[in-house]
């Protein structure tokens, strides 16, 4: 008799980047953080996180492909992978499979989307019963974007990012992407904003993005776009300026750096109209990569 061959079990997770609508920085804490409010916006550019079981005794691997994306456990998704195994007394012997779509080291967390993925799809394939709110909250121990990658949507972020409460918004929002083709280390970052700003105020996002959350107001919401780190990214990377420029002169209406950069989006009122930007954008060659997105949009099974 023929031995049947048994199809390893996996689940596949959909994971959107994130964008700091509003990123408000206070002073460095004790524990080496800096206070944040900041408001989380998960846009419709994915990875797809895919966790297969391996034979007993296996082990954990991981895969991507990507260049820059570590393969071993330094990864956060592996690292997920061997504390949820911990907590839930399962063995961990599954093969992770990281397919990118978010840019790397871009300021949009993709990193931490990876790791929330794999904290879902682990939950799923071990039928643990762990809640969302559960997930959140381990995502906390793995870095500041990992809880808002497990929620997805728009969400308040206070701490060091990772206590969240959720936004009342409306509507869709349409977003341009321009990629840098190189890299912005987040500590660095970190470090100029302190050098240039010794003395911070506790943070505070402003009403007016709350309002325009509120009410769907795309161009309000752009008029008020903020970033307390676009100024040290712009100082370590002073080309980020013709980027945000040449989208403003494309007709955005608004731009910012995501995050710690170097990755710069721009706020447009719907579809047509991020195609025009996209368009001119590319033409005036000051990114390496220009992609729309919409949002808000949360993780998804496959």
């Amino acid at each position: 008799m023929t031995a049947m061959h048994v199809v390893p079990r996996r689940v596949q997770v959909r994971m959107p980047a994130k964008i700091n609508i509003s990123l408000k920085v206070g002073p460095a804490r004790a524990d080496g953080f800096h206070e944040l409010a900041t408001v989380f916006h998960a846009v419709s550019l994915y990875d797809i996180i895919t966790v297969s079981e391996r034979p007993v005794g296996s082990g954990i691997s991981l895969s991507c492909g990507t260049k820059g994306v570590p393969e071993d456990a330094s990864n956060l998704a592996w690292r997920a992978a061997e504390r949820f195994a911990e907590l839930t007394s399962h063995k961990p012997d599954v093969h992770i499979t990281i397919a990118k779509g978010i840019p790397t080291a871009g300021g949009m967390a993709g990193g931490s989307a990876d790791c929330a993925g794999t904290l879902l799809a682990l939950n799923e394939l071990w039928q643990s019963g762990f809640t969302r709110e559960q997930l959140v909250e381990l995502g906390a121990e793995f870095g500041s974007d990992v809880p808002f990658c497990v929620a997805g949507g728009t969400a308040l972020g206070t701490g060091r990012g990772e206590m969240l409460s959720p936004v009342l918004g409306r509507g869709e929002y349409h977003w341009v992407i321009a990629t840098a083709g190189s890299e912005l280390s987040t500590p660095t970052v970190f470090r100029q904003l302190d050098a240039l700003r010794p003395h911070a105020a506790e943070p505070q996002v402003s009403e007016t993005i709350m309002s325009a959350l509120r009410t769907g107001d795309s161009r309000l919401l752009g008029r008020a776009l903020e970033n307390d780190l676009q100024a040290p990214a712009l100082a370590l990377k002073p080309t980020l300026k013709r980027t945000l420029d040449a989208g403003m002169e494309a007709g955005a209406l608004g731009a910012l750096v995501s995050g710690s950069g170097p990755t710069c989006v721009f706020l447009v009122r719907d579809n047509e109209h991020a195609i025009d930007v996209q368009v001119a954008l590319m033409a005036s060659g000051v990114a390496a990569d220009v992609v729309r997105a919409h949002g808000p949009v949360r993780p998804m099974f496959l």
